[in-house]
């Protein structure tokens, strides 16, 4: 016996030895199956990186939602008393049924699972709002939980929405969800917009509690990277709501519009119609693709504008010379001007006006047709822009022949974008030089602020001297001025404006062209003010429904005023009006004393706004040696309480100025100028009390719309 336990204990002892020398145990490595058992791992989720315009507003951003989830294993209830599974599948399928988009058969069939845990319902129990997770919690159903997850939120609803696109959660190979982009910018960055997820590791006990003395180890989530476009929310918004009135009212079949800035050429805004809901995707069946830069359309009269660029810096233009309007004739094939017949013998200033084809004609005759063409792959017509967004169109310009190339001359024929149509009049308004279109400013590492990304303004070509642009642009104004002009319409109250009108034939995908007084592409591609131009529009309506009286400027125009004229208030442009006020320069304050400044201000006709109460300009907007006109606001920051001001009709930029001055606790809603404040003039705050301040544009202040008279001498027809 001594010696046979003894063998037996000896035998052991080599097997223990054994173990700690290897590690081995069966040929398994025990170390492994400790950490298996003991060791845990916890996902630290990434937030997906926001979409902004230049001025940091959120377009797309990650906001909390909630997952459901049912337990189904009876393994989890261990008080028979207190279930933690479903133990009524009716009853809790009748009851989900109410709050999820799916059948009650349907949610009876992943509750009836066999084999599993847990079961999720898809995208149905996805993206749950805590309004939702909070009333199917109160109906305390045993097994059913949320888990929080991430979703994506767009605020602006249908703001730019074929050019952000939109993003929704999807479920992996291994049951884990992420967000991916699928359209737009969204899908574009997806790489640069996807976070990596971090982990914590810890070891635990079999109840998973904190072993003693064990390390937590954690890899911090890094959240996806933040891409600032060039939008501007404010001057979408204009263009956004515009767009849903006229589509409202004219219910065309399709609208596109574009508004850029042309010394930059930075896209400030860009909508088309029928458009969508990126959360939603309701409205999202007929197109995905951005029609600004994926589709050609035939820009009609539009195109006028470069062909007399052309002719203005070859010399061959004489305003002043006469033409016979009516009918032009090459090699048997004939085209005629919009009113059919013509105006006579007229100057070739006045067939401009009047949007005349047989001018274009004999100005081609006069500039050469091989000429002519070269000018218009000058003006980047025929290839793409460069844009910085994938599946741009190039357009075709059609000049295999003198008839195409006659019918070029006046935007028929031959296929454009409409941005390159915003890049080509860039060098019109920007003393020509031409630039090119983009819409991202930046890619941002959010935990940095590190820029990975900058995109500059770029020159596309000089294809015109600055000399021919100021002489087009002043020919572009007449049309809005003159008497015989065909964009009178689109004159605005308080600016300049330089522009033409198109109204264009839309081809048949079989062939051929749609007929009938509806069937044409309206437009109007311009600029304002005309003698410097800030702004570029242009403005396409498809097939609007007209009544008897209407014609096709008139939705165009209602889009081009309401944007434009609230564009240029909103960015401080001075108007027409203002130009004979003098303007004065604002010295620098800084360390004055501020009843001094105060009193400095006001002589110049000036309106000061003490932030604060006494003492030392500590800092003022505008900064020195600033050009500013009278009766503008001058802020001055100094020490003490600050009293709250009256901020009626002040515009958004003065109040913004005026929070990051002040440090107050500032809530802007709306855009325009402010109608409301949540706390009266005259009350003393501090940087914790919320200012609400309610803004509205001149269009919803006033909600009486009075269509404009009919003018005469209208473009109402189409160019053959």
């Amino acid at each position: 016996m001594f010696f046979f336990y003894g063998g037996l204990f000896f035998l052991l002892l080599i097997r223990m030895i054994t173990i700690q020398a290897t590690g081995e145990a069966e040929g398994q490595a025990l170390a492994a199956k400790a950490a298996a058992k003991y060791e845990r791992e916890k996902i630290i989720n990434a937030s997906r990186g926001k979409i902004l315009d230049q001025h940091g507003d959120v377009i797309a951003e990650d906001t909390l939602s909630y997952r459901l989830v049912a337990v189904l294993s009876p393994k989890a209830t261990a008080d028979a008393k207190n279930p933690k599974h479903v133990n009524d599948v009716e009853k809790t399928a009748s009851v989900l049924a109410e709050y999820l988009p799916l059948s009650k058969e349907e949610i009876v069939k992943r509750l009836s699972k066999e084999g599993v845990y847990q079961v999720e319902f898809g995208s149905a129990g996805r993206d749950i709002s805590h309004e939702m997770m909070t009333k199917i919690s109160e109906e305390k159903l045993p097994g059913i939980d949320f888990l929080k997850d991430l979703k994506r939120f767009y605020p602006g609803g249908t703001f730019a929405s074929h050019l952000i696109g939109y993003a929704e959660r999807k479920e992996l190979e291994d049951g884990k969800t992420t967000t991916v982009g699928m359209m737009g910018l969204e899908s574009i960055y997806n790489e640069q917009l996807t976070g990596k997820n971090g982990k914590v590791q810890y070891e635990s006990d079999l109840w998973g509690y904190l072993l003693p003395n064990s390390k937590e180890m954690v890899t911090p989530a890094q959240d996806g990277y933040n891409i600032h476009t060039t939008l501007d929310r404010s001057v979408q918004n204009f263009l956004e709501d515009a767009m849903s009135r006229v589509e409202k009212e004219y219910e065309p079949e399709k609208m596109v519009a574009i508004v850029a800035d042309p010394k930059t050429g930075k896209i400030l805004a860009m909508s088309q119609r029928p458009t969508f809901d990126p959360e939603t995707r309701e409205g999202l069946n007929t197109n995905w693709l951005n029609d600004t830069i994926e589709n050609t359309i035939e820009p009609g009269s539009t195109m006028k504008m470069f062909t007399v660029a052309a002719a203005v810096e070859e010399g061959k233009w004489s305003p002043n010379d006469y033409y016979q309007s009516g009918r032009y004739t090459l090699f048997g094939d004939s085209i005629s001007d919009h009113n059919t017949v013509g105006w006579g013998s007229i100057t070739y200033l006045e067939g401009f006006q009047r949007s005349s084809n047989v001018a274009m004609a004999y100005l081609l005759e006069r500039l050469g047709d091989k000429t002519f063409i070269e000018y218009v792959k000058k003006f980047g017509f025929g290839e793409q822009t460069g844009i910085d967004l994938p599946h741009e169109a190039s357009g075709k310009i059609i000049d295999k022949y003198p008839a195409n190339r006659l019918t070029t001359t006046y935007g028929q024929g031959s296929t454009v974008t409409p941005m390159q149509l915003i890049q080509g009049v860039t060098a019109i308004a920007n003393d020509g030089v031409m630039m090119r279109p983009f819409v991202i400013d930046q890619v941002v590492n959010p935990l940095t602020n590190e820029v990975v990304s900058n995109h500059k303004p770029a020159e596309a070509g000089k294809p015109i001297s600055a000399d021919t642009a100021k002489q087009v642009r002043e020919l572009l104004a007449s049309t809005v001025t003159s008497e015989k002009g065909t964009a009178k319409r689109f004159k605005l109250t308080d600016y300049t404006v330089a522009g033409k009108t198109g109204t264009a034939e839309i081809s048949k995908p079989e062939g051929g062209y749609y007929k009938g007084y509806n069937n044409f592409l309206y437009s109007f591609l311009g600029m304002a003010p005309a003698e410097d131009p800030k702004l570029v529009v242009y403005i396409a309506v498809s097939k609007p429904k007209l009544e008897a009286g209407e014609v096709g400027s008139m939705p165009v125009s209602e889009i081009f005023k309401s944007v434009t004229e609230n564009s240029l208030k909103y960015m401080n442009i001075k108007s027409e009006d203002m130009k004979s006020i003098p303007a004065f320069s604002i010295p620098d304050y800084e360390g004055q004393d501020v009843a001094v400044a105060q009193s400095q201000i006001i002589k110049q006709k000036m309106k000061p706004i003490i932030i604060g109460e006494s003492g030392k300009v500590q800092e003022h907007f505008p900064t020195g040696e600033t050009d500013i006109l009278q009766g503008s606001l001058v802020f001055l920051k100094t020490d003490g309480p600050i009293t709250v001001p009256d901020f009626s009709n002040w515009s958004k930029r003065n109040v913004l100025v005026y929070q990051m001055l002040s440090g107050l606790n500032i809530q802007v809603v709306g855009e325009g100028y402010v109608i409301s404040q949540s706390v009266t003039k005259g009350t003393v705050t501090n940087d914790q009390t919320p200012i609400v301040i309610k803004l509205e544009t001149p269009e919803e202040t006033n909600t009486k719309v009075v269509p404009p008279p009919n003018v005469e001498g209208e473009e109402t027809l189409p160019q053959d």
